[in-house]
């Protein structure tokens, strides 16, 4: 699977807007509860398709079931101007009930089916975030000149990749770990935070 820069940006843009919902001040899992104020605010949200997809597309999160992968991962390969219609992915994609009456409110805006059409993209992501990373270093090298300004995400990837190949390793060989403490500490510094000695 090749993942369109749309999709790549979106991605991580989703999957920050969900940790954000996930626990409140005291560690305690909340998403279930903000979700659902999320969900209750859709006719103010659909305000902010164009905009800001991501923050409206969480209201979906585990509302969609994907019957056909192949279609979805061909989709994720295509910039936000060559998406196709959402009544084209009816064969693959289908809505939980809960999530087909919001559907309704999003589809009668002008932007709604191509919105909808995203938000299945980004929960396909988020459900198998296995293809994410494998697709985003695909792209790394294409998306490198373009990007040149912006590689902290690309970045970041390259870390994770390098870090959870370590992590592998010393699952196959537990007198590792100091490889893998090392490892860690780096891609830490590497992503701005402080040393530890």
């Amino acid at each position: 699977m090749k993942l369109s820069p749309y999709f790549y940006d979106l991605r991580s843009a989703y999957q920050a807007e969900l940790d954000d919902l996930v626990s409140d001040s005291e560690g305690k899992d909340v998403l279930r509860k903000r979700l659902a104020e999320k969900r209750s605010e859709i006719g103010f949200l659909v305000k902010m398709m164009e905009l800001a997809p991501e923050m409206v597309a969480v209201v979906f999160h585990q509302g969609f079931r994907f019957a056909k992968p192949s279609v979805m991962e061909q989709l994720l390969g295509q910039g936000a101007d060559s998406l196709p219609d959402w009544g084209m992915l009816a064969d693959a994609v289908s809505l939980e009930p809960w999530a087909a009456s919001l559907a309704q409110t999003i589809l009668r805006e002008p932007g709604g089916p191509a919105f909808m059409v995203v938000a299945a993209g980004l929960e396909y992501l988020h459900q198998h975030a296995r293809l994410a990373p494998a697709a985003a270093q695909g792209d790394a090298g294409q998306d490198s000149d373009d990007d040149s300004d912006d590689d902290s995400d690309d970045g970041a990837a390259e870390h994770d990749d390098d870090y959870n190949a370590l992590s592998a390793d010393d699952a196959a060989d537990p007198h590792n770990s100091r490889t893998r403490d090392e490892a860690g500490s780096h891609w830490l510094a590497e992503a701005g935070f402080d040393r530890k000695d």
